[in-house]
C-alpha cells in the first residue's frame, strides 16, 4: 500500500504526491490510502483562525468522500502536537502495512522539522516533492546562488524559468479501486461567523475552479484598475483556496494562459497585473524557505530587532475592534472580524496604521490577521506585514507612511465601502466621510470615536524610530 499525507494540499487536481502513490500503486498492484493529522494544539500555537479550522475540516469531509469514490481510504488520526506525529505516522504505517509515504513538501520551519522527524522514524521511504509553488523554493536564485531580497529582480528571473521549464498541470488520479464507504467526521453545528465563511468559500473543489473561471472571464483584464476598491469585486477571491491547496497556483498559471492564449511576461500587457501577484506569493514561499528566521518572528532586516515599538494594549484594542477614529481603517478591521477576510488594500492601509501611525510591532497585527483570516497563510502573511512595517524583502522605505484618510479617499471614493461596515456613519455626507469628526460634532452625535492618534505627528515620529537605527 503507498500512503498519501495531505496536509495544506487539500485537492485532487495538480498533486504531485497523490500522482507519484497512484502510479507507484499500479505499477506494483497495491492499493493507496491517505491520511491526514489534525493538530489543534499546534495550530492553536501557530494562530490558527477558528474558522480556519472549521473550513479545513468541512473540506477534508468533502475530500474524504472523493477519494473514497477512488477507493482511496482517508484516516484522520488526532495530535496534539507536531512532535506527536511521527510516532503516529508510524503505528498507521505498521498497522495498514503502508510501503512509502507521499507528501507535498511544507515550507514553515515547524513543519519541515516535523518532516525531518517523520522520515528519521518510519521504516518505509518518505517521498517529500515539490508541489505549492509553481516553482519550488530554491529554483530562483541569484547569479550567486543566494535568495533575492527584492521583488523586482526575483520577479524578472522568474519569469524567465518559467519560460524555459514551463508548467504543467497534472490530471487528477482515476480510480484505483473499487468505492468504499466514507463516514465523515462529526462537526459541532457552525457560529454564524462560520457559517457565513463556508457560504462565501464553498469547500467542494470544482467551486475553486469554477471561481477562478469566473474571475477570468470576468475580472481579470480589469484587475489592474479594480483591484484596489474594496467595494468591488475586482479580486479572484481565491486566497483560502489557495492557502489550504484546494486549488494550486499551477491551475491558476494554466487558466490564466488558456483565457488570453498565451502568459503575459511584461507589464503593460492584459492579464499581468494578476499574473504579478502570483509571483508576489512565490516570492514570500521561496523566501520562507530560504530564510528560515521568518518563521521564528524574526524581521528579515537583523538591524530592525531594535526598533522601540511600544507597549500599548489599549490601542492594540482599539485597533482589533475598529475604533480608531479612522474610517477606512475601522471598516477594514470590522470586516475582518465579521467575514474571516479582508481586501488586500486594506490589509496594507491597516497594516500600516498600526505600525506607522501606532508605533506597535507588526507582530501583533501578524498573529491578530493569523487569529481571524479564513486565507491565513504564514508566507503571504508575514511578508505582507514586514512590507508594511519596513523590516521585510523589499519593503517599503520606512520614509513611505500610508495616509489613511487620502487612502480612504482615493480607494473608497463615495464611501460604499466604509458605510457598508460603519452604520454609524451612514448618514454622514459624502463630503465629510473620510473625516466625520466635524460633522458629527455639529450634528451633537458621539457614536464614532475621535481620531485616536494625529497621523501627521505619529508618521514624523515613525520616521523618527527608524532614522534612529542608522
Amino acid at each position: 500500500m503507498q500512503l498519501v499525507w495531505f496536509r495544506q494540499d487539500l485537492r485532487l487536481v495538480d498533486h504531485p504526491a497523490l500522482s507519484a502513490a497512484v502510479r507507484q500503486a499500479r505499477q506494483q498492484n497495491q492499493t493507496v490510502e491517505a491520511v491526514f493529522i489534525i493538530s489543534r494544539a499546534q495550530w492553536r500555537r501557530h494562530q490558527m483562525a477558528q474558522v480556519r479550522e472549521r473550513f479545513l475540516l468541512a473540506r477534508l469531509n468533502e475530500l474524504g468522500a472523493v477519494l473514497a469514490e477512488l477507493g482511496i481510504r482517508l484516516h484522520r488520526l488526532e495530535v496534539d502536537w507536531f512532535d506527536e506525529v511521527p510516532a503516529a505516522l508510524a503505528a498507521l504505517v505498521q498497522a495498514r502495512g503502508a510501503r512509502a509515504l507521499h507528501a507535498i513538501s511544507a515550507i514553515e520551519v515547524d513543519e519541515r522539522r516535523r518532516d525531518a522527524a517523520v522520515s528519521r522514524q518510519l521504516s518505509v521511504p518518505c517521498h517529500f516533492v515539490p508541489g505549492c509553488c509553481v516553482l519550488p523554493p530554491g529554483s530562483v536564485l541569484t547569479g550567486k546562488g543566494e535568495a533575492f531580497k527584492v521583488f523586482t529582480p526575483f520577479s524578472r528571473a522568474w519569469l524567465k524559468a518559467l519560460a524555459a521549464q514551463g508548467s504543467t498541470v497534472l490530471p487528477p488520479p482515476g480510480p484505483v479501486a473499487a468505492p468504499l464507504g466514507w463516514q465523515p467526521m462529526s462537526l459541532p453545528r457552525p457560529t454564524a461567523l462560520e457559517a457565513r465563511v463556508l457560504a462565501d468559500w464553498p469547500v467542494v473543489e470544482g467551486a475553486a475552479e469554477a471561481r477562478l473561471t469566473q474571475f477570468l472571464e470576468r475580472a481579470v483584464l480589469d484587475y489592474e484598475s479594480q483591484r484596489d476598491l474594496p467595494a468591488r469585486e475586482g479580486t479572484a477571491r481565491l486566497s483560502a483556496y489557495l492557502a489550504a491547496g484546494i486549488l494550486s497556483p499551477r491551475q491558476c498559471l494554466a487558466a490564466l494562459q488558456q483565457r488570453l492564449g498565451r502568459l503575459p511576461f511584461s507589464r503593460g500587457e492584459p492579464g499581468f497585473a494578476w499574473l504579478n501577484e502570483l509571483i508576489w506569493r512565490e516570492f514570500y514561499r521561496h523566501l520562507l524557505v530560504l530564510e528560515p528566521r521568518l518563521s521564528m518572528d524574526q524581521p528579515f532586516q537583523l538591524h530592525t530587532r531594535a526598533l522601540a515599538w511600544r507597549q500599548d494594549e489599549a490601542a492594540f484594542a482599539a485597533w482589533c475592534q475598529g475604533r480608531t477614529g479612522y474610517p477606512i481603517v475601522d471598516a477594514a478591521m470590522r470586516c475582518l472580524n465579521q467575514t474571516g477576510w479582508m481586501h488586500n488594500r486594506l490589509r496594507m492601509i491597516v497594516a500600516s496604521f498600526l505600525t506607522k501611525d501606532l508605533h506597535l510591532s507588526w507582530r501583533q497585527g501578524e498573529d491578530y490577521f493569523m487569529s481571524r483570516l479564513v486565507d491565513g497563510d504564514l508566507a503571504a502573511n508575514n511578508g505582507g506585514w514586514q512590507w508594511a512595517a519596513g523590516t521585510g524583502a523589499d519593503a517599503a522605505p520606512y520614509f513611505r507612511v500610508f495616509n489613511p484618510t487620502t487612502q480612504g479617499q482615493r480607494f473608497d471614493p463615495k464611501g460604499d465601502f466604509i458605510r457598508r461596515w460603519l452604520p454609524e456613519l451612514a448618514a454622514v455626507p459624502d463630503a465629510y466621510l473620510h473625516t466625520p469628526h466635524d460633522w458629527l460634532r455639529i450634528k451633537g452625535l458621539r457614536d464614532y470615536p475621535a481620531p485616536m492618534v494625529d497621523h501627521a505627528l505619529a508618521r514624523q515620529q515613525a520616521i523618527a524610530m527608524f532614522q534612529q537605527l542608522e
